[in-house]
């Protein structure tokens, strides 16, 4: 059990800041907008995001296995470490393949939130009040996303999309502070 926290907690750690390198456009010439064109842009201007989106993808979907380990053994804990390892999939897919990473993002997005709907279910009651308005954010920003992609350039996409990666950066940082803060679960030790 303590593995299995201790590889949570490295490979989640280690997809939260490979998730963050987007913020590098902020000092590296990319010749992407950051207000109107979206974040998945960055994959195409330079290959530092989209190594770093990869890892980061790889680091969530390897995170998979070992959360499932520390969740409670009932279907809402197995979907919510599930849904980390396919969002995870879905980043590594989205960085393999740039030029048609929308509606991987747009799957991935939508696996995120309903990974957050099932933490509602099952973690304890101060936890859960977090990922109640958590998840609300994230489907309003979301929505707004999608809304401002599909109108197209001049609609402020790129503003949406990395408000979108700042709140996922945020959600997925109290997860893993979670998981650092919750007690280790003791189970009986086995009868011979």
């Amino acid at each position: 059990m303590r593995t299995a926290r201790l590889a949570s907690i490295l490979l989640l750690g280690t997809g939260l800041l490979a998730h963050c390198v987007w913020i590098l456009e902020f000092f590296i010439r990319t010749g992407v907008s950051p207000v109107q064109d979206p974040v998945d842009a960055l994959l195409t201007a330079n290959p530092v995001f989209r190594i770093a989106f990869a890892i980061s993808g790889l680091a969530f979907m390897l995170a998979g296995p070992p959360l499932v380990r520390l969740s409670p053994v009932q279907w809402a804990g197995r979907i919510s470490a599930g849904a980390i390892c396919t969002f995870g999939a879905g980043t590594l897919i989205a960085a393999a393949f740039p030029e048609s990473s929308a509606p991987v993002s747009a799957v991935a997005n939508f696996v995120f939130i309903a990974g957050a709907v099932t933490l509602i279910l099952w973690w304890p009651p101060g936890w859960r009040a977090f990922a109640a308005i958590a998840v609300g954010i994230v489907t309003l920003v979301w929505l707004a996303t999608v809304i401002s992609c599909q109108l197209g350039p001049g609609h402020y996409a790129g503003i949406f999309t990395r408000a979108l990666l700042v709140i996922r950066v945020l959600m997925l940082s109290v997860g893993l502070a979670f998981i650092v803060l919750t007690p280790v679960p003791r189970h009986a030790p086995r009868a011979v």
